[in-house]
């Protein structure tokens, strides 16, 4: 493994990408709004196994080989964006329904559930090839050839920084969750929170859709 400075700059380095806003944070903050606190952790749980996946994946080899098939990038970005599209269709129509059923005595759509949640999270993150670049990236800048195990300290140091990210996740999911506890008594404000989100994973999808493979 990596001397102990190198294991201390990995740590900061990790928890400073963990806490900084990007695609993960915004789609559990999303989920949280959408669904509520329980399904907002699931997801981030569920995000953090499918970061785990694409660690074991570069481990193994197995992402470096997706990254630099041009075929392979496009098909996976394209199926991972097209179930976050789908999820924040889902997301807004249900927002939309339970809206006009309030309003025409009808039953609200169910909620998804956290179970649903967390398969839904590391389905996202799993068929998404932008986390698999940064993990190729990222951990093996700190992975130490002459202490041998170098598959070995991938996967342990992919493990923090997933650990780290699915910390931050979680955290803010609580806070996403204190937002919509906060408009409980406002349905008209539930609705539009729920809108947003379903447009936010669909803004999210259409960004992976224009991510573009990696070079270096």
């Amino acid at each position: 493994m990596p001397d102990l400075t190198q294991l201390a700059l990995f740590f900061a380095a990790a928890l400073v990408l963990a806490v900084t806003p990007g695609p993960g944070i915004f789609y559990v903050a999303a989920r949280t709004l959408a669904g509520g606190r329980a399904e907002g952790v699931a997801s981030s749980f569920g995000t953090g196994l499918g970061g785990m996946a694409h660690v074991l994946a570069g481990s193994l080899g197995a992402s470096a080989i997706v990254l630099a098939s041009a075929e392979l990038f496009t098909a996976l970005k394209l199926i991972g964006a097209a179930y976050l599209i789908w999820i924040g269709l889902r997301t807004f129509q249900s927002a939309r329904w339970d809206a006009s059923a309030s309003l025409n005595g009808g039953l609200a759509a169910p909620p998804i559930g956290p179970w649903r949640a967390f398969r839904e999270g590391m389905l996202v993150e799993a068929l998404n090839p932008k986390t698999a670049a940064f993990f190729l990236a990222f951990v093996p800048q700190f992975v130490d050839p002459a202490a041998g195990h170098v598959a070995l300290q991938f996967v342990v140091l992919g493990f923090v920084s997933v650990a780290l990210n699915t910390l931050a996740d979680v955290v803010v999911a609580f806070a996403a969750s204190r937002i919509r506890e906060g408009a409980a008594a406002r349905p008209a404000l539930i609705r539009r929170l729920r809108e947003a989100s379903g447009a936010a994973m669909i803004a999210l999808g259409i960004g992976l859709v224009l991510a573009k493979r990696p070079t270096n």
